[in-house]
């Protein structure tokens, strides 16, 4: 509780903040914080507490444990409060009772009805009444702890509050359709980036929910566990494994909310139709340059030398700002949670309260904090307690109903006003700038060595090219000298010859007398000579033709050689690449299961976020759409209640009218309200009296667009469960026209939803034949291609029952032969999908595998399917007994199957 005259930005202006800064690392913010005063009660002040002090940093606080003894300036935790208008439900239910609270804003008071003669007032920081716009929000909560963030420190902005009260609206509202509707998140980001520069400054985002206690990553759904790590020395919490994105531009932050909140997990209970289900918590960085301010760096006679100036850190500062949009407190009574949904309920009251705990602790000034009770006590360890800045806003409601509630709600606020932070600065010098600009001046240096180290190359070249120049005309010199020292020579040495020939010639003309008398003979012995050469090269040509052949045979043996072993080489590749795409095929199945699993969760929260707009409608249905065109906007939302009321003040006739109408968006809407009322079993009969099943039978098969087969789909789903209404599905085609649709379908929950209408009939034991002559089966195998963990479930699911009823035909002896599920090709599929991963695939894979191997006809199949194989797997290892148990019976009383055993010699 604060007093009246309390300044909202727990100080002074922004201006003198500015002018504080000093050189140190982590220096205090020059607040002024307001005493808190306790709350003015009408009866009694006790009852809020003992103790009216200030909450001081100490090592039991949640921002306490940091080694560092930098003083620090109070500055307490900021409180505003927020009513929310009352809803259409609450001006309906609580029209002849008061608002349990009565605001004084100009007082900043609160008062909160206890009956209708006594009150308790509460003073805050902030009341902001129905009316306050999301802008006047901003200013008075977010606005002093984003311009404390900007000028370095830690800030947090919070919201509590009821489940349905608007925390997520505060915060969160992107404002796409109208910009008044902006939420803190969006105007925070706006205000941040007018004022950061570009070339100095950097901000980043990280976007994250804790859920159920584990703490996920919403721009990167994958990282679902990530780390909480605090520095034992200073305190600080960091996580690792979360995404840091930069932002440059404000449509970038809200592409990434956008993705953030579509991987947000939320619910639809009593209280709220889109409860959130998880903690989210927005984290913003900023990075900014000091500039005008150096630090001095002197040599020892005093004279800053140039080398100090050149090895000057620039000076940073960082802040942070934690936006957190806590999850609704709840009652399960009210909300009406079950299933899951009651688990998730559980972990948020279980987080809630140890923050509450950790708030009631620091506000009583105990010496033990319970921070490590929960997550979220841990990610706050700065907020309350700590080092940060921090604002609250606690959102409630005006409903008498809700009056425990929003005590505690005010109360909650109450206690956290008792708490009081120790803002510190965040200022640092940027060694990594630092080394960045060395790094420049390292590279200069680089390219003034290599521009003189080429100078001096070049200058070498040229000496060089001097000296060859020079070589080059000393040997031209030396050649020329014996170039005419060996011309004297040879004139020489041809007068020699000369006169030697002189002499040869005349001992010639001596010895021509008898040579004379020696030519015939002579002559006699060259034809021999001449007649034996020609034979000698006539055996030479032969042996070089038969070489030449044997050259060429070993040569057509050596390539036949070298082409079988690579056809070999070859062969072996193929089986390799084939192996290798096998091996590629299965891991894509499976990246193709996670990628339409994320896909399928992506779809589920988009349409929890949709909104109907329908349009105008041509035609005599004018009038009937204007009547219910609202009631179908709420219906399109889930609201039972409103559908319920729909069907009361229209009438289904004229609800089924609409499924003709022109208007895409108003079949849309129609079809949705007949899928909601066909979910109920009293309202079953009705529509189906009414010609309902034979209108979503043909808007089915008329309809081209995608949400209105598959919700449809959904109804006729619904519908079958009946056994009455099976039989008149499958009279008026049904199963052909769920076969045609899925055949067409592309969107997985399309498909999941047309695969549990015919997994429903699948279930009757009159229709089997008729279903799968109708293509029933078929169809069924043709969606397990779309490898979607859901629909590959519903595709289980109807092979399981078809099987079961099949086997019961057979015990009953109305059908004999084959199982028609073998016939139609079904078996691969059931024996791949047997061991799955997803245990409600795998369960009615395995009921669907026992209800076959109880017939000995189907015996010899499944042995050569390999089913006997996963029929002894589960036998042995199935998780549910009952299943085990009828496996190792079926084996047993089988002969095929247990002389097939023998035969594998496997002891059973």
């Amino acid at each position: 509780m604060a007093s009246g005259g309390g300044n909202y930005r727990n100080g002074s202006h922004r201006n003198s903040l500015k002018g504080t800064t000093t050189t140190s690392t982590d220096r205090p913010l020059s607040v002024n914080s307001n005493p808190a005063k306790p709350a003015l009660k009408n009866k009694s002040l006790s009852s809020v507490g003992a103790s009216s002090g200030l909450r001081k940093s100490s090592p039991g606080s949640l921002g306490g444990g940091t080694a560092k003894d930098d003083a620090g300036v109070p500055g307490r935790v900021r409180v505003a409060v927020r009513l929310r208008p009352r809803n259409a439900e609450e001006s309906v239910a609580d029209a002849d009772f008061a608002d349990c609270v009565e605001l004084q804003p100009e007082l900043k008071r609160l008062k909160l009805r206890k009956n209708n003669w006594d009150t308790d007032t509460y003073e805050f920081d902030e009341v902001l009444t129905e009316f306050a716009s999301q802008k006047r929000v901003y200013e008075v909560v977010a606005k002093p702890v984003v311009e404390s963030v900007l000028d370095g420190y830690n800030g947090t902005v919070m919201a509590y509050g009821q489940t349905g009260t608007g925390k997520t609206y505060t915060l969160g509202r992107l404002g796409e359709e109208d910009m008044a509707g902006r939420g803190i998140m969006v105007r925070a980001m706006e205000d941040i980036l007018a004022d950061v520069s570009s070339e100095s400054d950097s901000v980043s985002v990280s976007y994250l929910q804790l859920y159920m206690e584990s703490l996920q990553d919403l721009l990167n759904p994958t990282n679902d566990n990530i780390s909480i790590v605090e520095d034992p020395k200073s305190g600080d919490v960091s996580l690792p494994g979360a995404t840091v994105v930069e932002i440059r531009d404000q449509q970038s932050f809200l592409e990434l909310l956008q993705l953030g909140e579509a991987h947000r997990y939320a619910a639809n209970t009593k209280l709220n139709t889109e409860s959130s289900r998880s903690h989210a918590i927005l984290m913003v960085y900023l990075k900014r340059s000091v500039k005008g301010r150096e630090p001095a760096y002197s040599s020892e006679n005093g004279n800053s030398t140039n080398m100090a100036k050149s090895l000057r850190p620039p000076l940073v500062r960082k802040g942070k700002l934690v936006v957190v949009d806590l999850a609704g407190s709840e009652r399960i009574d009210k909300s009406g949670s079950e299933g899951h949904t009651l688990e998730e309920a559980k972990s948020i009251n279980l987080s809630l309260s140890a923050l509450g705990k950790c708030i009631n602790a620091l506000a009583e000034n105990s010496a033990h904090v319970p921070v490590r009770d929960s997550k979220l006590t841990r990610l706050l360890r700065d907020s309350f307690g700590g080092t940060a800045r921090t604002s609250l806003v606690i959102t409630i409601g005006p409903s008498p109903r809700h009056r425990g509630e929003t005590a505690s709600t005010i109360m909650f606020g109450q206690r956290a006003m008792k708490v009081e932070n120790m803002l510190k600065l965040k200022e640092e010098f940027d060694y990594k700038s630092l080394a960045r600009r060395l790094d420049i001046q390292l590279d200069k240096l680089i390219m003034e060595h290599e521009r003189k180290q080429k100078e001096f190359e070049d200058e070498i070249k040229r000496i060089t090219t001097d000296a060859q120049s020079q070589i080059s005309e000393a040997e031209r010199s030396y050649a020329d000298a014996m170039e005419k020292e060996r011309l004297k020579y040879q004139r020489d040495y041809m007068e020699s010859i000369k006169k030697l020939e002189e002499k040869w010639m005349m001992n010639q003309q001596k010895l021509s007398g008898e040579r004379k008398e020696q030519m015939v003979s002579t002559e006699e012995v060259a034809e021999v000579k001449r007649l034996l050469s020609k034979e000698t090269s006539l055996r030479k040509a032969a042996e070089e033709e038969v070489n030449n052949l044997r050259s060429q045979l070993a040569q057509l043996k050596t390539s036949e050689a070298s082409a079988n072993s690579e056809n070999l080489k070859l062969r072996k590749m193929l089986d390799d690449e084939a192996y290798q795409k096998v091996k590629l095929e299965g891991e894509i199945s499976v990246l193709q299961s996670q990628l339409f699993q994320l896909s399928f969760e992506a779809d589920e929260t988009r349409r929890r976020l949709d909104r109907g707009v329908p349009g105008k409608v041509p035609g005599t249905l004018d009038s009937l759409i204007s009547q219910v065109r609202p009631q179908l906007k709420d219906s399109g939302n889930g609201d039972k209640a409103s559908i319920a009321k729909l069907f009361e003040q229209v009438g289904l006739q004229k609800i089924l009218s609409l499924l003709e109408a022109e208007d895409s968006d108003v079949r849309i809407h129609a079809v949705k309200v007949v899928a909601n009322l066909a979910a109920e079993e009293t309202n079953q009969q009705k529509i189906v009296e009414a010609g309902g099943l034979t209108s979503l039978l043909m808007l089915l098969g008329s309809s081209e667009d995608e949400t209105i087969q598959r919700v449809a789909a959904g109804a006729i789903a619904n519908l079958a469960m009946n056994e009455t209404n099976q039989e008149l599905i499958m009279s008026q085609g049904g199963i052909s026209l769920l076969s045609t649709t899925a055949a067409n379908a592309e969107d997985p929950q399309t498909l999941r939803m047309v695969a549990g209408a015919i997994a429903n009939l699948c279930g009757n034991d009159k229709l089997q034949t008729k279903l799968r002559g109708d293509g029933g089966i078929k169809a069924l195998l043709g969606m397990v291609k779309c490898g979607h963990p859901d629909v590959l479930a519903q595709v289980a699911r109807g092979i399981a029952n078809f099987a079961k009823c099949e086997s019961r035909a057979l015990t009953q002896g109305s059908k004999t032969g084959r199982s028609l599920l073998i016939e139609d090709g079904a078996l691969p599929w059931i024996v791949q999908n047997a061991n799955n991963d997803a245990s409600p695939i795998r369960r009615h894979i395995e009921l669907a595998l026992c209800h076959l191997a109880q017939h000995e006809v189907n015996a010899k199949d499944m042995i050569t399917g390999g089913a006997l194989w996963e029929l002894v797997r589960i036998s042995q290892d199935c998780s549910r007994e009952d299943i085990r148990t009828l496996a190792h019976r079926t084996l047993i009383s089988s002969p095929t199957f247990l002389a097939e055993l023998r035969q594998l010699r496997i002891d059973y």
